[in-house]
């Protein structure tokens, strides 16, 4: 009965070190996800922001986690075929180049 114990108390033991690396990973939000039919239009402030104007009045900027050089002399498309547009889970095609950027995260924009 002992030696029940003690894998018991061991296994408990063993186990706390990942309990305890679970609690401390961190907890990545939710995807925004705009429906690609309420964008009235887009503007690309720089070649890392795209502010997507939602006909609601809404405005939303997306950072894009790199660069996309080509969107500010070319623009870009979205994927045809998607109801959604949402944030770190899509590329955006430049629409001269056909370079693929990533869109970033989406957060509520005000105008100044």
């Amino acid at each position: 009965m002992k030696h029940i114990a003690f894998l018991a108390a061991f296994a408990a033991l063993a186990a706390a070190p990942l309990q305890a690396e679970a609690d401390l990973a961190p907890v990545k939000p939710h995807p925004v996800c705009l429906q690609s039919y309420l964008v009235d239009h887009t503007h690309v402030v720089d070649a890392s922001t795209i502010l997507f104007y939602m006909r609601d009045g809404k405005i939303w900027q997306n950072r894009l986690p790199t660069p996309c050089r080509g969107i500010l002399l070319h623009g870009f498309v979205v994927r045809a075929g998607f109801d959604e547009i949402c944030s770190n889970a899509q590329g955006i095609t430049v629409i001269e180049t056909k370079q693929v950027c990533q869109l970033g995260a989406f957060t509520p924009y005000t105008a100044h």
